[in-house]
């Protein structure tokens, strides 16, 4: 990893203010689309770029907001990377959003988020809090090869469930669905009957396929050259170089996905998942005088 001192911390996003802290990823995770070339990363990957100055930026940029809002974090980089365990600028970012009376939607794939969820708890209680958390494959050794470095699906269900207990509302990335490889009946089933046991409110779909672009295509294919002998052959004549790899059971799986939420109220459109996220409570978004 490496330090950097940042210009800025805050970008506004349909209603919200986005932040990452961190540059790069060490879970290893083969589909991950933050590797692109369109992002103009200027060093490794898994070389961490750290904004050490992320809660110095962060409070001076909410001690000036007249209005109060969400702010997300984790869309590019996890939040709770191997890293955050020394550094804690997570931890130290949250404690400023409680403080000023912000809510926060975090997104993330690691069970170290249970670290902070006393203060998370607090955040839901003084404005609002929701966690976010990626499952793609239920099978604990394909998740071993797909998402290397970070806790199984397993974990990540038992993160849900806790938080399920405090009351903090959860959102699911069921996405990305890698055609030929976790695009089965039985993959999407089992992570929706999760969801529905563990009780989150919405799930995020994009269409049950993977995007691929320059920059993360490469690492994939290596991926599967490596994993799946013959798999990029037959990614090559089924996609050729589209953007777009919806899988061939995607119709099947769009509905089972449809249907399942459906039947027990989960949120099932990216529009009002992102809403439902952006929003926060109107007692809380004007600042008092005295703050």
């Amino acid at each position: 990893m490496h330090f950097v001192e940042a210009k800025g911390i805050l970008t506004a996003n349909s209603g919200q203010c986005g932040m990452n802290i961190y540059r790069g990823c060490s879970h290893g995770c083969i589909y991950c689309d933050s590797r692109s070339k369109c992002y103009h990363f200027t060093h490794a990957f898994e070389d961490i770029e750290v904004k050490q100055n992320a809660p110095e930026l962060l409070e001076k940029a909410l001690r000036s907001k007249r209005k109060k809002c969400m702010i997300g974090t984790g869309a590019m980089s996890d939040p709770y990377m191997h890293i955050e365990e020394e550094l804690r600028l997570t931890r130290k970012c949250l404690e400023i959003i409680k403080q000023y009376g912000f809510g926060v939607a975090i997104q993330t794939k690691s069970d170290r988020i249970l670290r902070d969820i006393e203060l998370l708890d607090e955040i839901n209680k003084s404005a609002k809090c929701v966690v976010q958390m990626t499952l793609t494959t239920y099978d604990d050794e394909l998740c071993k090869i797909i998402e290397p470095n970070v806790c199984n699906t397993k974990r990540r269900i038992e993160v849900l469930e806790e938080m399920q207990k405090r009351g903090i509302p959860t959102v699911v990335w069921l996405t990305p669905v890698l055609p030929f490889i976790n695009d089965t009946k039985e993959n999407i089933t089992s992570i929706l009957n999760e969801c529905v046991r563990v009780g989150v409110k919405g799930i995020i779909d994009f269409g049950m396929g993977l995007t691929l672009r320059d920059g993360d295509r490469e690492y994939y294919y290596a991926a599967l050259d490596k994993h799946f002998p013959g798999m990029k052959e037959r990614y090559i004549k089924t996609y050729r170089n589209a953007y777009e790899l919806p899988s061939p059971n995607a119709k099947e799986l769009t509905e089972i996905f449809q249907r399942i939420c459906r039947e027990n109220g989960i949120l099932s459109g990216s529009d009002e998942c992102f809403r439902y996220m952006s929003e926060l409570p109107e007692k809380y978004q004007q600042l008092s005088l005295f703050d």
